[in-house]
């Protein structure tokens, strides 16, 4: 598998890139959002994108015809705040690794979820699926989420109330066929150790946009 460091200001934000050994032409994107501890400005700052998530998962053999990018939010910012530029960060990394639109994932935790969610209901035609993991968004307009969504959320949290994602899930009940949820009895801030798993990552995988 071959690592792509980005550390400098040419990209809307720094990076790093997972890319199997073997991908065909068009392959398809997962972009992790990291949580608030996670920011940084590139440099020797980059590599803390790696702590949590797929980055502790991924292989040659499970991460099949996909490339996981997972860019670093500025210190001073906050990925909510900054939707748009994922959405343009998105449209870097189509053309960079000539992805297959159809197959566009977004995931996230803590703050990356509330990244995920708040991107999401921007940009609903955006994504083939997404994952967020212990954020939440604006309940009121979680209609247009018609995407799969496999949400999750530790019910001992203490960081992000639970409530977050238990307000999204029960709006989504009603709308969206295609949703998923673990609550995790017991499980605090770190739900992501659970959730972002082999299972997660096949299922984000099986998904594709309809043409």
């Amino acid at each position: 598998m071959k690592i792509i460091k980005q550390k400098n200001s040419e990209n809307i934000f720094p990076y790093i890139a997972y890319v199997p050994d073997r991908v065909s032409s068009a392959p398809a994107l997962i972009v992790q959002l990291h949580g608030a501890g996670e920011r940084g400005n590139g440099g020797e700052d980059l590599d803390k994108v790696l702590v949590h998530g797929f980055a502790k998962i991924v292989n040659d053999e499970n991460l099949e015809d996909a490339i996981l990018v997972m860019p670093q939010c500025p210190s001073e910012s906050f990925w909510a705040a900054r939707v748009e530029s994922i959405r343009k960060f998105i449209e870097e990394m189509v053309e960079e690794f000539s992805i297959d639109k159809s197959r566009i994932y977004l995931c996230g935790l803590s703050m990356g979820a509330f990244g995920t969610w708040y991107t999401a209901m921007a940009y609903p035609d955006l994504f083939a699926a997404i994952a967020p993991c212990c954020g939440g968004g604006m309940a009121w307009n979680a209609g247009v989420l018609k995407m799969p969504i496999w949400a999750f959320h530790g019910l001992n949290d203490a960081v992000v109330s639970p409530r977050n994602t238990i307000e999204m899930i029960e709006k989504l009940k009603d709308t969206n066929p295609e949703l998923k949820y673990d609550l995790y009895e017991g499980v605090g801030h770190n739900s992501w150790e659970r959730a972002f798993s082999s299972e997660l990552l096949n299922w984000l995988l099986s998904h594709k946009k309809a043409e």
